[in-house]
């Protein structure tokens, strides 16, 4: 046998055993997703389960923080993951994210324009938002009425000493007490960030926990009043008949739109893309309203939208660059001094 012929087969051989690899890896039947807690009701994974045949493997998070540090370990295994608007930005500049295949996610005709085109992906090259929701103060009824009208009002007030929970997030709950202040939650002045640090340093007393996952811990009365979610806050309600109460702070308070994301080299891309698509369908977006939250696909849900006047209130936090070091810096000295 000729030295060509036996290498004409062998590339042969090559090719039929990297097309089989690269269609095994299109058709994989897995899927690693990382998600926010109560993000993904049973019913929408196992609808998507059902209809594709594609297991998804679940791991949450309970900051964008968090979610970063994971991806960056190098060996988290997520395919698709659902950051916050800044995030997005912080991790497509760092290069961890792939470019989404749009003809694979059809669904996306159907978000709500207003959610499409933000500043953090102008042409949603590497995400589309999944859901919106916004950051203020839950309060059990039947625990506490005294009024509660911002931020001051959770924060001082010796009603609540050793009741209340913050979110387990640097930004979030920075930018609470930047906002107590009238400062910017994305503000880069040194002495505003002290003094945003020092209010929760004082606050210490009415904190009983650090948690971002607030359904549970209001609705079993852990904690009489805390720093939500309003997804959380409504999820909470649900199940105590409408015991909790969610406000937004008279001070202002945060919006964030969470987006659909693919990590660079992802294993399962086919997958992901899969379940981009159904996560963006009507079917699955119904299921949203089911764990009550706030999606941008149907155009219909506008009567879960905040009115004009409380939208005016809502601010996005922003990557900061260099100057996110003051917060982590503060961040530190809050949750171990």
């Amino acid at each position: 046998m000729s030295r060509i012929l036996i290498w004409s087969l062998f590339l042969c051989g090559l090719l039929a055993s990297c097309t089989g690899k690269k269609h095994a890896a299109l058709e994989s039947k897995e899927v690693n997703l990382a998600i926010w807690g109560n993000y993904l009701s049973a019913e929408m994974q196992s609808q998507f389960e059902k209809e594709t045949g594609i297991k998804i493997h679940i791991s949450n998070y309970s900051s964008n923080e968090e979610l970063l540090a994971k991806v960056q370990m190098g060996s988290s295994g997520i395919d698709v993951a659902v950051p916050s608007d800044y995030m997005v930005d912080i991790m497509t500049k760092m290069n961890l994210l792939e470019s989404l295949q749009k003809t694979l996610i059809p669904n996306k005709a159907g978000i709500a324009d207003r959610f499409l085109r933000q500043d953090f992906d102008p042409e949603n090259i590497y995400s589309l938002p999944y859901t919106w929701t916004t950051a203020g103060i839950a309060v059990n009824r039947d625990l506490y009425r005294g009024s509660v009208k911002g931020w001051k009002d959770l924060l001082n007030n010796d009603e609540l000493k050793g009741k209340i929970a913050l979110l387990d997030d640097v930004r979030e709950t920075m930018g609470a007490a930047l906002l107590l202040h009238g400062f910017s939650v994305n503000s880069t002045q040194p002495e505003e960030v002290k003094k945003a640090k020092d209010t929760l340093l004082a606050a210490k007393k009415n904190i009983k926990m650090f948690s971002s996952d607030t359904v549970d811990i209001l609705s079993n009365k852990e904690v009489v009043a805390a720093q939500a979610y309003s997804s959380d806050a409504q999820q909470a309600a649900a199940k105590t008949s409408g015991k909790i109460e969610f406000i937004t702070p008279i001070e202002g308070a945060t919006i964030a739109i969470d987006n659909l994301v693919i990590l660079k080299g992802a294993k399962n891309l086919q997958a992901a893309h899969k379940l981009i698509n159904f996560l963006l369908s009507e079917v699955a977006d119904k299921n949203k309203v089911t764990v009550i939250k706030s999606g941008p696909v149907l155009k219909s849900h506008l009567a879960l939208m905040p009115s004009a006047e409380v939208l005016n209130k809502l601010v996005r936090i922003k990557d900061l660059g260099k100057n996110n070091r003051l917060y982590e810096d503060a961040w530190l000295e809050i949750k171990t001094k």
